[in-house]
């Protein structure tokens, strides 16, 4: 049997809850095709960092860049480490070290989620996020002291990483409906968002077959609630994309379901794979955290490992599960976390 390896960290609150219920679900698809999955686990995180005043080990990149991709769950627990301390201290490094330039978060309006919308219009969404620069960067600081204090924080943007995301964006948009909406705000930020503008302009010439629409993060956000189906694949900065995602989880019900990749788009290390949910102290422990999101992730890993006939199963039990129940607190039901996962795993069994 083939065998990849695959790195996982569970990290923090409800990620050491999901991610077993999605590595059994993903190991279980794939071994239908018979391809074995041999997941490593590592406890890094806030926990690990209460007792080794770091979030992940100083070899740390050393030893996941050996591995076929990395499987996380979620990162930060501020009752134990500020969230800028326990971010920048193991996600960033990551992502990177590794190159992970390019985030993708789909969101689709699948029978049985509870979108607030009133009309969801079975919109079927992908953002191409830039994961590397852009508004959030490093440089700046704070100086003087109170009432005079300041701070600065510079965003970053290299056309270098502007046409790889943007380029990566049309390539995904000519795989689906061939239609690209770039997000901007070029008419309140005046210098990065205008050369934002110019790079997706130069893209463009090369895919004379995309439709492609320029629309401002605040109208484009209201469309997003008012007339998500006229959407199709958006591409944005680090800040805008992250916007534009945690609202299209939510629109699908429930930002436990919303899943997404960061990838290597050249694949010279590994990518990694994570829900959009976050740690979620508020529920973490009491095993009702939605597990949808860590498993839809997984079908984003099945895809970029190359199995896809995996990834259309499991994605397939994820629909059957979401439309027929069983459902968490958060889709109006009653199931707990693993209640969910053993409905997905029955659905996988041959």
């Amino acid at each position: 049997m083939e065998e990849l390896r695959i790195a996982v960290i569970p990290g923090d609150g409800i990620g050491q809850e999901v991610v077993p219920v999605a590595v059994e679900a993903v190991r279980a698809a794939a071994a239908l095709d018979g391809v074995g999955l041999a997941f490593d686990e590592y406890p890094w995180g806030c926990e690990y960092y209460r007792d080794e005043g770091v979030m992940m080990p100083g070899d740390g990149l050393e030893t996941l860049r050996r591995y076929e991709a990395i499987f996380l769950g979620a990162v930060g627990d501020p009752r134990i480490v500020p969230d800028h301390v326990s971010l920048w201290g193991l996600l960033i490094p990551i992502r990177r070290g590794f190159h992970q330039s390019v985030n993708v978060r789909p969101a689709r309006f699948l029978p049985g989620m509870l979108s607030p919308l009133r009309d969801p219009q079975d919109f079927d969404i992908l953002v191409v996020r830039e994961n590397s620069e852009g508004e959030y960067s490093q440089i700046g600081g704070t100086i003087h002291d109170p009432p005079d204090d300041m701070a600065l924080q510079v965003s970053v943007f290299t056309r270098r990483s502007v046409e790889r995301v943007v380029r990566f964006a049309f390539e995904a948009a000519g795989k689906r409906r061939r239609h690209l909406v770039s997000a901007t705000k070029s008419n309140g930020i005046v210098h990065t968002m205008p050369f934002w503008d110019a790079v997706v302009n130069d893209v463009a010439r090369e895919y004379p077959d995309i439709r492609v629409e320029s629309a401002h993060l605040d109208a484009l956000l209201a469309r997003l609630v008012r007339a998500p189906g006229s959407l199709d694949v958006i591409v944005g900065s680090n800040l805008f994309g992250d916007l534009l995602t945690d609202l299209a989880g939510a629109l699908m019900g429930s930002i436990g379901m919303a899943p997404a990749a960061n990838l290597d788009p050249e694949r010279r290390y590994p990518s990694m794979f994570e829900p959009v949910h976050g740690s979620a102290p508020d529920i973490a422990g009491r095993g009702i955290a939605n597990p949808i999101g860590q498993l839809w992730t997984g079908v984003l890993m099945l895809e970029h490992l190359g199995l896809q006939p995996a990834a259309d199963r499991l994605m397939a039990a994820i629909e059957a599960v979401i439309e027929n129940g069983p459902r968490t607190p958060d889709l109006g039901g009653v199931a707990t976390t693993r209640e969910v996962g053993d409905a997905v795993l029955r659905l996988l069994r041959p």
